[in-house]
């Protein structure tokens, strides 16, 4: 299977049984959205970087489905990255913010 990046191959490693990029979301009239992984009955999606289209995708997708917000998980490669060069927020402040799970690989490991 090709990956998008080393951390999806990573991810697929420790979570052998996680199903890669199955569901689709609609979030508009014209876009869908498919997580990275369903991992028992989470959706995950693995982040290295965390762009503003990212963010704005998922908070797109969340609001158009308000079911799939409980089920959802960010899985960050590293959660204190800054979201630009000039701000204090880091990926996980604008997670807390939205009120959206996340949580690293190793911490997901151990869980």
């Amino acid at each position: 299977m090709a990956y998008k990046s080393k951390f999806e191959e990573d991810f697929q490693k420790a979570f052998p049984d996680a199903k890669y990029e199955l569901k689709k979301f609609k979030y508009s009239k014209t876009h869908t959205y498919t997580p990275d992984w369903e991992l028992g009955d989470k959706i995950v999606e693995t982040k290295g970087r965390f762009t503003v289209f990212d963010r704005s995708k998922i908070l797109a997708v969340l609001e158009q489905n308000p079911d799939l917000k409980e089920k959802f998980i960010i899985v960050f490669q590293n959660p204190f990255v800054k979201i630009n060069k000039k701000s204090k927020t880091s990926y996980s402040d604008w997670c807390d913010k939205h009120n959206i799970k996340w949580t690293t690989l190793e911490k997901l490991k151990i869980k």
